[in-house]
């Protein structure tokens, strides 16, 4: 992998799916997976295997017919987890097992009621029984956002020393704060001795509308793998949008000096698929996949995309797989709206 790429993650499938009032079906989630092939994801986290048999079947499923995208399944850090997650994945030529343990005080004494020394050994143990099925193992810390750092300098160092290739830092409550969330990551790649041996993925959460900027954030301060899913659907407000960050990417490469793989033409047929599959509509006001997020309905906005559409758009319609753009004519648009405008749609409001 090179220096400046970023690892795209979906979990649409898993962590998306869990918030979701519905399961999905097998032939359902199969379309969704093919959906994400084709949008260029690098990892496709396909389910949670032993959680039951249909989510065993369409990880299995998956795994058989997706090619080009990592299929990857999550297991808790217990033995059978691991052993069911390999088992369903095992028709792919190659896959990932991405195993998890909470490492916050507040977790490890209240949820796990164990030592810290104990989830230490546990995590340890967890990577290496993933490591008998294949090379690629992904260890995440859960609930990262609130460890203390040297407990998490010290399960990410003997996690990688286990043999995980990811070791994912989730901000599983959505707690933290873009310069936060970045410094955490940033003390690691500073006091963690063999960090170079692994990729430092992160997964953020929504609760405070800070998941995409805690990315952002993380990027910016080295990681190089961010999880996520289409439409920012998941638990409680969702996670981090993976169409936001691969746009922000895009945009702003000057700034941030780093490329995905996404096709980013697929990003509107993509986000289309999901909501539609699971039956959740996207708010018009979405960044980047609403259905407002190219339209103009101020007439000194208007007049100045007709002048020149870097005015107010940083990106295209087209960047995304969208043809056209909307100028809506509304009593603030003014004489510019009024005129024929060639490809730009007008819609006229009803006042």
């Amino acid at each position: 992998m090179k220096d400046d790429q970023v690892i795209i993650f979906d979990t649409t499938l898993r962590d998306g799916e869990q918030a979701l009032s519905a399961s999905l079906t097998v032939k359902e989630k199969l379309q969704i997976a093919l959906a994400l092939e084709r949008l260029g994801v690098d990892v496709i986290e396909a389910g949670f295997p032993v959680s039951s048999p249909g989510d065993f079947e369409s990880v299995q499923t998956i795994a058989a017919n997706v090619k080009n995208s990592r299929i990857c399944a999550l297991s808790r850090a217990v033995n059978k987890d691991i052993d069911v997650a390999a088992e369903s994945l095992k028709v792919a030529e190659a896959f990932r097992i991405h195993t998890f343990l909470s490492t916050s005080t507040i977790h490890v004494q209240d949820k796990l009621r164990r030592s810290y020394d104990q989830v230490v050994e546990m995590g340890v143990a967890a990577v290496k029984r993933a490591r008998r099925y294949t090379d690629d193992v992904e260890f995440s810390c859960e609930d990262a956002g609130r460890t203390p750092i040297d407990n998490l300098c010290r399960m990410v160092e003997e996690a990688i020393k286990a043999g995980a290739t990811t070791v994912n830092i989730p901000d599983t409550v959505g707690y933290t704060v873009p310069d936060e969330f970045g410094g955490i990551i940033e003390t690691l790649f500073n006091r963690v001795p063999n960090i170079d041996k692994a990729v430092i993925s992160v997964h953020c959460h929504d609760d405070l509308g800070m998941s995409v900027a805690n990315s952002i954030a993380a990027i910016q301060a080295g990681a190089r793998q961010v999880e996520g899913t289409i439409n920012g659907i998941g638990e409680r407000a969702g996670n981090c949008a993976l169409e936001e960050i691969a746009m922000i990417i895009k945009t702003r490469g000057d700034l941030l000096g780093v490329t995905t793989g996404i096709n980013h033409k697929e990003i509107s047929r993509t986000s289309k698929v999901v909501s539609q599959l699971c039956n959740m509509p996207i708010q018009s006001n979405k960044a980047v996949v609403g259905a407002n997020a190219f339209s103009h309905s101020s007439g000194i906005h208007q007049d100045g995309v007709l002048k020149n559409k870097k005015t107010y758009e940083i990106m295209t319609p087209e960047s995304i797989g969208l043809n056209n753009k909307a100028l809506n004519l509304t009593s603030r648009s003014g004489r510019s709206g009024e005129k024929p405008h060639g490809h730009f749609r007008l819609h006229r409001l009803r006042l």
